[in-house]
């Protein structure tokens, strides 16, 4: 025994400089429902990281956005509170117009 915890956890900086984490049983929860991912993690985190736009969830969530090919986007939703700063879910879709109508908070 190491001490140590049997899930790994990856963390990037947000836009607002907020790490967020991505653990191994969120990514298990994200890939069990959007198994088009699998293989994508780091392009999620990128997202977070990286994204071409974010929009404000009706819950306070942010929601990154990033183009993957002509006509799909990469979608991570994630929260940045005090004390607990992760992603929820993230998915891939071709109806990145839909979001257009949330409030932009950046760029």
């Amino acid at each position: 025994m190491t001490g140590f915890p049997s899930d790994m956890i990856d963390q990037i900086l947000s836009k607002n400089g907020v790490s967020i984490r991505l653990t191994d049983e969120r990514w298990a929860h994200i890939t069990e429902e959007h198994c088009e991912l699998a293989g994508l993690r780091s392009d999620v985190l990128e997202t977070v990281f990286n994204p071409e736009r974010i929009f404000i969830g009706g819950e306070g969530e942010l929601i990154a956005i990033r183009e993957m090919k002509t006509q799909k986007h990469l979608v991570v939703i994630y929260r940045e509170q005090a004390k607990d700063e992760f992603s929820i879910t993230a998915f891939v879709t071709n109806k990145a117009r839909s979001l257009a109508k949330r409030r932009q908070i950046w760029p």
